[in-house]
């Protein structure tokens, strides 16, 4: 076991380190002007010059790569070039956040993605599965802010029962935290339910099709067993691998979901980042979420085992 998590965090680093330079260089070659996030625009050659030495902006971009690399290797993402704040430190306010909108989401559409495969596979060609199979269709097509908007004007606007924006954190209400994260929650959890459903569709059909399904249904044991207990453990393996190749665009959706929402997140904190040229920002909230892509990657894999013990890492 010790030995698979070294082998997988060596395949990692080369990977980890080619990130970090696009993710440097492509922060570089934001259209705009740093300084003026810092002095605004009325500031004078001068004062910019000035400020490009204080932050090492006048220095060469490899030179730049390398010192804040080597920063990060230490745990010090630097400072918000606009707040001065720690970068470790809006990072350590804003992931509870988007942790908490992507596990409800993850339960959303497990909840409904299951199901709804597993009733499509059972009932093969009817109208359950063309009315399944329709509505998961028509989610994956459904862009992020779209259904945030449709969601805001049916349960917000229309029928009052839900508040349409806004974040209280857990320990403070968490009433009122849960009623705020419901919306955006089901804006990413219906999507990522439709490419669960599918998949858990697809899988169901493959299984219950083999030798051992058949064994089971005519020793005479109830349909409900079969397909819940014999068939549907050895069709969530390929299920929990969409679920965890599917973890980074459920964060890129909450890029949009949290701007939508005003959620203060990891997505929001990007955002804002982006459009007020605040590098060091950027590139901490990107590293953060390539480090939580390759941290669930390598848990699906241990995840594996739990549904199938035949499955050796």
């Amino acid at each position: 076991m010790l030995r698979y998590v070294v082998r997988k965090l060596a395949q990692m680093l080369p990977v980890a380190f080619f990130v970090t330079v696009i993710v440097f260089a492509l922060t570089n070659l934001l259209p705009g002007d740093p300084t003026v996030t810092i002095l605004g625009e009325q500031a004078s050659a001068e004062q910019r010059a000035a400020v490009r030495v204080e932050y090492g902006l006048d220095q060469p971009a490899p030179l730049r790569y390398l010192t804040w690399i080597g920063r990060v290797a230490q745990g010090d993402f630097g400072r918000s070039l606009r707040t001065r704040e720690h970068v470790s430190e809006m990072l350590s306010a804003r992931v509870p956040v988007t942790l908490q909108l992507s596990f409800l989401s993850i339960l959303i559409a497990v909840a409904i993605g299951v199901p709804a495969g597993i009733l499509a596979a059972r009932f093969r060609g009817t109208v359950i599965d063309v009315v399944a199979s329709f509505v998961a269709m028509s989610s994956v097509a459904v862009p992020y802010f779209w259904m945030g908007i449709l969601l805001i004007m049916l349960f917000s606007l229309k029928l009052g029962w839900l508040p349409p924006s806004g974040h209280v954190r857990f320990f403070d209400d968490p009433a009122q935290n849960l009623r705020l994260m419901i919306l955006p929650s089901l804006t990413i959890g219906t999507a990522f339910a439709a490419l669960v459903m599918r998949q858990t569709r697809a899988s169901m059909l493959q299984v219950l099709s083999l030798d051992y399904i058949r064994t089971a249904r005519a020793k005479g044991l109830n349909e409900i067993v079969v397909v819940l207990k014999h068939a549907l453990r050895n069709a969530l393996i390929p299920v929990v691998t969409v679920i965890g190749l599917q973890i980074g665009a459920l964060l890129g959706g909450a890029v949009v979901t949290e701007t939508v929402f005003a959620l203060p997140g990891l997505g929001r904190m990007l955002v804002d980042g982006i459009f007020q040229r605040d590098f060091p920002v950027i590139q901490g909230a990107i590293l953060f979420i390539v480090i939580a892509v390759f941290t669930v990657n390598l848990l699906t894999d241990f995840i594996y085992r739990v549904f199938d013990p035949r499955v050796k890492v």
